[in-house]
């Protein structure tokens, strides 16, 4: 019995001491996965703006509002999926990689943290709405594109 405490004692404190170099290795590898989608990533980052998704377009996208589910049963976009931003790599098994991903936030910042972390993961489909809910709402919703394209006013 001695002998067998006396193994998985050893054992455990052994794991102890490697951990810290296991998850030094974990961490330089994605601080390299974050150099090399910094190092290719496009200028905006995935940013899309309201008034550049026509109408007919919105259909196509997976959208996710990654606010807290308080403020996304206060109003969100028509057809979004809710998914608190802290939660998108967990979650990520229901993002699809087949056609684009639009994710908003109120204002951009948190959408635009977690759009990063997707496609650091792999997710290149995915576009962060620029100015989020706020300025969806204030360029004029699903009619953005058109509300944009519009008569020229003097």
């Amino acid at each position: 019995m001695n002998i067998r405490i006396t193994t998985l004692a050893i054992a455990t404190v052994a794991s102890l001491m490697l951990a810290p170099a296991v998850l030094a290795d974990n961490k330089a590898a994605v601080i390299d996965e974050m150099e090399g989608y910094l190092e290719f990533v496009d200028y905006g980052g995935g940013v899309i703006f309201a008034e550049q998704i026509p109408k007919d377009e919105w259909p196509k996208f997976m959208v996710i509002d990654a606010r807290d589910p308080a403020q996304f049963a206060r109003g969100h976009i028509p057809g979004a999926t809710n998914m608190d931003w802290r939660q998108v790599l967990a979650k990520r098994s229901t993002v699809p990689k087949n056609k684009p991903v639009l994710i908003y936030c109120n204002t951009g910042s948190l959408s635009a943290q977690a759009g990063f972390a997707l496609r650091v993961a792999g997710w290149d489909n995915v576009k962060i709405l620029q100015g989020g809910m706020e300025e969806w709402q204030a360029k004029g919703g699903f009619d953005a594109a058109a509300k944009a394209a519009g008569p020229v006013k003097h």
